[in-house]
């Protein structure tokens, strides 16, 4: 039974330990990024270039899931609330629950399958093809060029796409509403304004930017740091994909006390 307990407490710790040393690793990597910031605010094409990559070629895919979200979202609503309240507050439940939760929690998850994996299997692939070492053999800062511009780009683009995503979710669960359910038009929208803030749409800037940052940052680091070959490229984006979703999530929650609680 001592024993049974040694293990256990020794591997809590070793995970412990090794999480906060990823924890400052992770740290010392975003504060040597933010050091390049102003060398690569002078090289403004290498963000533009990425904000087209990461944000304009992305708009399919949120277009596609901001569909789908809005369509459930009226469902939802109407099932959880329609025995409660009258239909024509449909869209004061839509409205809130997408612009302050769906709309950005959703959209990052899905651009975390993209952004994040682009970005961790990119760089990984020039870190085991020692592109980078070439740079740095010819004074180019991979931070300055690379990492920079990306982490920009990406916290840029994330709260654009995820305003598309709002207006587009709210959009599909309208036509949801007057389709199936008979709510109209101008019925939906005003229900949509009854509850709606200012407040909701700093909530979801503030939350997609920061997920923009975390998927970034997270695409970055096991991209940059990836070992091994093909196989290890493959492992390293894997290990960014999952780690970008938790600290999506978990970010979520701190946020959401700090800024709704």
């Amino acid at each position: 039974m001592a024993n049974a307990l040694d293990n256990f407490a020794e591997s809590v710790g070793a995970s412990t330990r090794k999480s906060l040393e990823q924890m400052g690793s992770i740290s010392i990597f975003f504060f040597r990024i933010l050091k390049a910031f102003p060398a690569t605010i002078r090289r403004y094409h290498l963000i533009s270039e990425q904000m087209f990559i990461l944000g304009v070629q992305s708009i399919p895919i949120v277009l596609l899931t901001s569909i789908f979200v809005g369509a459930v979202s009226a469902w939802q609503v109407q099932y959880i609330f329609g025995d409660a309240i009258p239909l024509t507050y449909l869209g004061a439940g839509v409205g809130k629950a997408v612009f302050t939760e769906l709309g950005p929690v959703l959209t990052a998850l899905v651009i975390t399958g993209r952004i994040g994996a682009k970005l961790a299997a990119e760089l990984g692939t020039m870190r085991v093809a020692e592109q980078m070492d070439a740079m740095v053999c010819l004074s180019l800062n991979p931070y300055t060029y690379l990492l920079a511009p990306r982490l920009i780009a990406s916290c840029v683009m994330v709260p654009v796409l995820t305003i598309f995503a709002v207006a587009i979710a709210i959009v599909s669960a309208q036509v949801i509403a007057e389709v199936a359910l008979g709510l109209s038009f101008a019925a939906f929208y005003k229900g949509v304004r009854l509850l709606f803030q200012t407040q909701d749409v700093v909530i979801c800037v503030v939350k997609s930017f920061v997920f923009g940052l975390v998927i970034s940052l997270s695409g970055c680091y096991y991209g940059f740091n990836a070992k091994g070959g093909a196989v290890g490229v493959g492992a390293f984006t894997k290990k960014a994909v999952v780690a970008a979703m938790v600290m999506v999530l978990i970010s979520n929650l701190i946020l959401v006390n700090i800024l709704i609680g």
